[in-house]
């Protein structure tokens, strides 16, 4: 069988292939999807890949699968790396931080002000696969980034520098690591301008980076062997498809949650009233990423977070069957009882991830009176919840899970109303439609509706 393209999410232990035919027509559609072990530790990924494509060919019943490209995520080799210095934490770094995480980086270590020795040490620890250097709003404080580039540049890691400061310091970094065999990018500054947020073009930078690199990471240099197009993060591709439909419904929030982290993607640039509060800017897309909360290598994190005596009583179970049932914990659960627990956990990544994501109200006493302000995400001009990941496209509650998110609200908390509507992305394709839509736009958002089942 000949397909226009397969998009491949290579993920630290499994690699997932969606086929998509029609893709240069008006109508094209999801043929079908495989999977295998990922093979990063046997030191090529393209036997878990070809693995994938042989899992897809028995899957649709094809004779043989032929494609005309192939295109990726991947959040192997433990995904993007990332480490991020730069001048004031609030200010600079914050910026910063929002560009990595957007772009789908895990941030490894973020810095404020001159690095330490400590400091230093523990970049060298991380190995990122970037390092990003900020610091100084343009014409402003130049010092601090050009302190800490002459030290990154002296560890000689050869690791690629992406910097976007004050703009008066270009030439510095130039010289700084010219000779020193560091592949140097210069952007424009992720904080030009006292709460203004320019982070865009780093952003697009960093997943460029990404795609030249990720070729050199243990088990993925073959990967270019096979892949023929865009090779990019994973959590980016899931950023790119939400910016991508919020051009075609407006304000929505996308959330992932998966076997380690939960990931919640919001696009949206708030209500008016709450803007007129806020006491610094926030970006209009905006990513935030749980380690803590995964339901199924961190489902122990989970479990402490709910309690076991809450989940005996949510569960109808005593605790010595709970125990059996997180003992003989698996993947993918089988039975009622098994789905039910997932489905507890998935319930409590959600709404704690949302939470940290979103901003509040705080109320502040003065000679005045009382001032009520906002800080943080402002989502309460959402009219989207979407659900992608495992959990949340498999799950037989999962829209009684993200219609919680609401009612969860203790009235400070800026969150989605009740008349937020909820989307499931029920073909699990909104990361592959993420990549797809570098080169297809228009056959990406048309699969992504689909998958969502709206018009």
């Amino acid at each position: 069988m000949r397909i226009d393209v397969l998009v491949a999410e290579i993920g630290s232990t499994t690699t997932v292939v969606n086929a998509f035919n029609g893709i240069y027509s008006l109508n094209p559609t999801f043929v079908g999807q495989g999977q295998a072990p990922t093979t990063v530790l046997e030191g090529d990924v393209k036997i878990g890949l070809k693995g994938a494509i042989e899992s897809l060919r028995q899957n649709i019943g094809a004779s043989e699968i032929e494609y005309d490209e192939l295109l990726a995520t991947s959040s192997a080799a433990g995904g993007l790396r990332m480490t991020v210095h730069g001048l004031v934490y609030d200010m600079t770094v914050r910026a910063a931080k929002e560009a990595a995480l957007g772009a789908g980086a895990n941030i490894h270590q973020i810095t404020a002000g001159r690095l330490r020795k400590s400091d230093l040490k523990k970049l060298v620890a991380i190995k990122p696969n970037i390092i990003l250097i900020a610091g100084g709003v343009d014409y402003g404080e130049r010092d601090t980034a050009i302190y800490n580039a002459e030290l990154i540049a002296e560890l000689g890691l050869g690791i690629p520098v992406i910097y976007a400061g004050n703009i008066e310091n270009h030439d510095d970094i130039r010289d700084i690591f010219e000779g020193t065999g560091t592949r140097l990018y210069i952007v424009e500054n992720v904080y030009p301008k006292i709460d203004q947020l320019n982070i865009e073009p780093t952003r697009k930078v960093i997943q460029e980076v990404f795609e030249e690199h990720i070729t050199n990471a243990p088990g993925m240099k073959k990967v270019r062997e096979m892949v023929t197009g865009n090779i990019i993060p994973t959590p980016g591709a899931v950023m790119i498809a939400s910016k991508l439909l919020y051009d075609e419904i407006g304000d929505l929030i996308t959330i992932d949650v998966g076997g380690a982290t939960t990931d919640v993607h919001s696009v949206t640039e708030g209500s008016d009233e709450v803007n007129r509060m806020l006491i610094s800017p926030e970006p209009l897309a905006k990513r935030t990423v749980e380690g803590d909360l995964g339901v199924y290598v961190n489902m122990k994190n989970v479990v402490e977070r709910v309690g076991v005596e809450k989940l005996c009583n949510n569960l109808e179970i005593d605790e010595e069957t709970l125990n059996t049932l997180i003992n003989n914990y698996k993947p993918i659960p089988e039975t009622e009882l098994e789905k039910r627990l997932v489905e507890e956990l998935t319930l409590e990544a959600v709404i704690t991830a949302v939470k940290r994501h979103c901003g509040r109200f705080r109320h502040l006493y003065g000679p005045s009176g009382k001032k009520t302000i906002a800080e943080g995400k402002d989502l309460t001009n959402v009219k989207y919840i979407v659900g992608t990941g495992g959990a949340l496209t498999k799950l037989p509650n999962r829209i009684e899970i993200l219609r919680k998110i609401a009612l969860s609200n203790k009235g400070d908390e800026l969150l989605p109303t009740k008349e937020a509507r909820i989307l499931i992305d029920n073909n699990y394709i909104m990361a592959s439609l993420g990549v797809l839509s570098k080169k297809y736009p228009d056959a990406a958002i048309k699969l992504l509706k689909e998958s969502l089942k709206i018009n």
